[in-house]
């Protein structure tokens, strides 16, 4: 759903409105509520996150977030899963994890949900990737197919149950295959 304010909103302005649910990004000066995450959607998303934090938190390499707020180069999006290397994770001035994140994942992930437009998905990887994301993804639940977005390559598709999904170079521990992750759809 896209709202179009009387007058158009700054993203300063948008960043003071309370938060929608499911949540609303600002993208172009205009503001944009992601759809309701259905249940292929949050399968996918839940056991995507716990697979990836289990490989990459405990050594302190990166963290995944599910349903995260990022706010970088004039857009405020939420990506379904934001990966940010241990380091560039922002911290408040007790050493906690801050509520705002005004910095790019290092991997940003998508799930395509029934009826969401997949350009406006895939502006959003895109947008990322121009702001020094090393890798998108966009998971398509009912073509069972990932596309993988590397900085300035050609997007890779993987759609066979047996191909390894490609993960940036930080998370290389981490080994999935498509049919293990639409596997998840069956248990």
């Amino acid at each position: 759903m896209v709202r179009a304010p009387s007058k158009p909103l700054t993203l300063e302005e948008f960043l003071k409105l309370p938060e929608t649910e499911p949540a609303s990004e600002y993208i172009d000066g205009q503001i944009i509520q992601k759809p309701m995450p259905q249940g292929k959607h949050s399968t996918i998303q839940g056991e995507l996150v716990s697979a990836i934090n289990t490989v990459v938190k405990p050594q302190r390499i990166a963290r995944a977030f599910p349903e995260l707020r990022c706010t970088f180069g004039g857009r405020s999006i939420v990506p379904d899963v934001s990966v940010f290397t241990w380091d560039r994770i922002p911290r408040d001035k007790n050493g906690e994890i801050s509520n705002v994140f005004p910095a790019t994942p290092d991997w940003t992930i998508e799930i395509l949900s029934p009826d969401q437009s997949q350009t406006k998905v895939i502006k959003n990887i895109l947008h990322c990737l121009s702001y020094e994301t090393q890798m998108g993804w966009l998971i398509d639940p009912e073509e069972q197919s990932v596309f993988a977005y590397i900085q300035n390559q050609q997007p890779v598709v993987l759609d066979e149950a047996e191909a390894l999904i490609l993960v940036p170079e930080f998370a290389s521990d981490l080994r999935l295959t498509i049919g293990d992750l639409f596997g998840w759809l069956l248990n």
